[in-house]
């Protein structure tokens, strides 16, 4: 029989190495346990790697698209509620504007009107959400609507179109003289329209005919905003220019029941419009909302299958992480153990 002697420092080396490795592999069960999926995915997977690779970017893609949709219909929503106040403020003007009609409203009261109509849809134009502005079309860091107070390009257009067709300005004397029936036809000359539906209305507005398209799923992509540009809010504000303008000018009360009638028709025109903006915003966030449903629906479906290809058992995990843990405990203590035999301890 031979005797075989080994050190103690061969034995803490070894217990030092076997000390390594259950680190290592600890490493990789906690991260195991904690994950839910495997720590060396080209390990455990193989040949099948590519295929959770593309799952993840397939799903990734569909995450990005889902959080793109969630601004759109913030965006939308939005939309929704100043478009609802832009109806409610033509409606609310073509009622004041039925007594003005009928004269039984004074001038100041008519100017009130029309002013506090042209500067709730002035403010609701300039909502911006998230730093973006609703109405801009694609110019979303540009304000859309300028303001039509004196020394604006919108009012001094429309003074010059007035001075231009009658000869003198409304604050002019003059302007007393002038009959119901040529105030109609100045209200309905390419003078005074083309400052609203021409190109007159780039002095009012910096927005784009252009509005901003957005992709809500993978194949399909639809146009998630309004454009300032559009023709309900280019007679509201013809409407509410006229009235607060005009009703504060010196042109006699014929006139002005002229400027009321048309002002009228074209608030009723106005809220129309806009109503139909409204449902076509609406079908948007439905298509936006379902295309949202789908594809939370396929990235479920996504993560099912990379569930299946990576996932591991959280309890057989937990257990392997506590038996490494106790592997790990027990080879310290004998190492230390170990650590303390020497020869003269052995000898005395």
């Amino acid at each position: 029989m031979k005797a075989v002697s080994v050190s103690s420092a061969a034995i803490s080396n070894a217990m030092r190495y076997s000390q390594t490795r259950m680190q290592v592999d600890l490493v990789k069960a906690q991260k195991e346990m904690d994950t839910g999926s495997v720590a060396d995915l080209g390990l455990a997977l193989g040949a099948r790697t590519s295929q959770s690779i593309t799952f993840h970017r397939d799903m990734d893609r569909l995450n990005g698209i889902v959080d793109s949709n969630g601004l759109v219909a913030s965006r939308l929503s939005s939309t929704q509620n100043a478009l609802g106040q832009l109806a409610d403020v033509a409606t609310n003007l073509m009622s004041s504007l039925t007594t003005a009609v009928s004269g039984d409203m004074s001038s100041s009261t008519a100017r009130d009107s029309g002013a506090a109509a042209l500067q709730s849809m002035l403010s609701m134009l300039n909502t911006s959400v998230n730093g973006e502005y609703l109405f801009a079309g694609i110019n979303t860091d540009t304000k859309p609507m300028g303001d039509f107070s004196a020394g604006s390009a919108a009012k001094n257009a429309f003074d010059a179109a007035f001075s231009s067709y009658f000869g003198f300005s409304q604050n002019d004397p003059q302007a007393a003289n002038i009959t119901g029936a040529d105030m109609e036809a100045f209200l309905n000359s390419p003078a005074m329209t083309d400052q609203f539906t021409g190109s007159g209305w780039a002095n009012w507005s910096n927005a784009t005919d252009e509005t901003i398209t957005s992709r809500i799923a993978l194949n399909e992509t639809s146009r998630t905003s309004v454009s300032a540009n559009t023709a309900g809010i280019q007679k509201l504000a013809m409407a509410a220019a006229m009235v607060s303008d005009l009703f504060g000018s010196n042109i006699g009360d014929e006139a002005k029941k002229a400027v009321a009638k048309k002002a009228m028709s074209l608030a009723g025109e106005a809220s129309a419009a806009i109503t139909g903006v409204q449902a076509q915003t609406g079908i948007i966030q439905k298509r936006v909302s379902d295309a949202t449903d789908r594809m939370k629906k396929q990235v479920d479906l996504f993560d099912r299958h990379i569930l299946d290809l990576e996932g591991v058992d959280p309890y057989e995990a937990a257990n392997r992480v506590n038996d490494l843990m106790t592997h790990i405990q027990t080879s310290y203590a004998l190492t230390a153990r170990i650590q303390q035999l020497s020869l003269l301890k052995f000898l005395t």
